[in-house]
């Protein structure tokens, strides 16, 4: 029991980490938490007189298992319904997510990872977010220091390369709250005026009655696009203030009824995205502070 003991007492002191690992490779807070649940029990049944390292041992073992889960959740969602958008979490609420480093954690990032390998994301994410030393990362994923360091820098290639410069978190909330009020009211200039020509709303609700199943591109076709359900939709609608990974966001409810999670991806030429996470099995993770 004694050693039971010792090795619960080891992995909660990980466990922050393995989680941060889990969610930042597969954008799910859900298939994070039964991830590390997995590493767990593995790590109930290994020898552990022979594990020099166990903060090493379960870092790898989480990485490996996260590289295969990304494998198989990649093809479930092949036929998931309309856009898919990671899981927003509320990183107010969850300090550990983003305390060592808040890097590869915003969702814009966390989509433009989805375009990486497995294993490219795997280096990215143990680099950028967790300082791992690239001769660490290469006996965690089995390959050489040269092709990590090859792959951490294509990694950061294409995240910088397919995103503009956002704007400061203070600028994001404003831009989000005055979004917030001109869709309200349905004021079609004013939606206009806060986009960048070639913004984008994505909205996520595998399927759910009323929500798009197709990504709105151009400044004049998403204002129409929001400003067309601003008559019905926001009928008592109150909104909450969560920080969802490391940025602002909102929380929609109509009296007891979660409606969803929106927030803003903006550079200095305005939104660049408007994100929708309207899919009811996703909001979990986001909104449990604010009920």
């Amino acid at each position: 029991m004694a050693d039971l003991d010792e090795a619960a007492s080891i992995f909660t002191g990980v466990r922050p980490r393995l989680f941060g690992i889990a969610y930042r490779m597969l954008g799910s807070a859900a298939e994070a938490e039964d991830l590390v649940q997995d590493v767990w029990l593995r790590w109930q049944a290994t020898d552990r007189s022979v594990v020099h390292n166990p903060g090493a041992f379960l870092a790898t073992t989480t990485t490996r298992l996260a590289i295969n889960e990304l494998q198989s959740a990649r093809a479930r969602r092949e036929v998931y319904i309309g856009p898919w958008l990671p899981e927003p979490v509320d990183t107010s609420a969850d300090p550990f997510l983003g305390a060592e480093r808040g890097e590869a954690l915003d969702l814009a990032v966390l989509m433009l990872m989805e375009r990486l390998t497995p294993q490219e994301r795997a280096a990215y994410v143990l680099r950028e977010a967790f300082d791992y030393p690239y001769a660490q990362i290469a006996d965690i994923l089995q390959s050489t220091e040269a092709a990590v360091r090859q792959q951490v820098s294509r990694a950061r290639k294409h995240v910088a390369g397919d995103r503009k410069i956002p704007v400061p978190e203070t600028a994001q909330r404003q831009l989000l709250a005055t979004f917030l009020e001109a869709a309200r009211s349905g004021d079609l200039e004013a939606l206009e005026q806060l986009f960048a020509a070639d913004v984008a709303s994505v909205s996520d609700g595998n399927g759910a009655k009323h929500i798009a199943r197709k990504i709105v591109v151009g400044a004049g076709r998403v204002a129409t696009f929001i400003a067309a359900f601003s008559s019905w939709y926001w009928d008592g609608v109150d909104v909450q203030w969560v920080t969802a990974n490391g940025w602002p966001a909102a929380v929609l409810r109509r009296g007891d009824t979660l409606l969803g999670v929106v927030t803003v991806d903006a550079s200095a030429d305005g939104i660049e995205q408007v994100l929708w996470m309207m899919n009811p099995a996703k909001l979990g993770a986001a909104v449990a502070v604010t009920k």
